[in-house]
């Protein structure tokens, strides 16, 4: 049995993050004011720090129960330098090109690109101020 690979969209939002100083405190927030179920995601050890874990929420019980729906990150490791906000991730059909493009038309890398283990990811900021993830599978 061959099992099909769903079609990747270009320009489709694939994520959606939150990353914040203190991940602890705005997850239970969201947990309390949402519904979400937070799961731990272990984070490597940033150069001379400690490992960490960030957060993935998840949909409570009932239908649906247990399906991912967004991260909550410590700004921090990878995240470094990543503003404070919702960010969503877009996913492009090439990383480089793309992330070239929004220079060229006026925006600013913020971060990446970097690997990511199953895709890549860079966040941009556009010329009006407003960051945005860029993903490739």
């Amino acid at each position: 049995m061959t099992v099909e690979r769903p079609k990747q969209v270009i320009g489709e939002i694939v994520w959606r993050d939150l990353t914040v100083p203190h991940a602890e405190g705005v997850r239970d927030f969201y947990r309390d004011v949402v519904g979400w179920e937070a799961v731990d995601h272990p984070m490597p050890a940033p150069e001379g720090g400690e490992p960490y874990a960030d957060y993935v929420m998840q949909t409570p019980p009932g239908p649906g129960a247990g399906d991912a729906v967004t991260g909550i990150c410590h700004a921090r490791g990878s995240n470094t330098g990543v503003p404070a906000q919702w960010l969503i991730y877009v996913r492009v059909a090439d990383l480089d090109v793309s992330v070239e493009r929004a220079v060229k038309g006026g925006g600013e890398l913020v971060q990446g690109p970097r690997d990511m283990g199953n895709g890549r990811l860079a966040v941009v900021r556009d010329p009006a101020g407003a960051v945005i993830g860029l993903w490739a599978d």
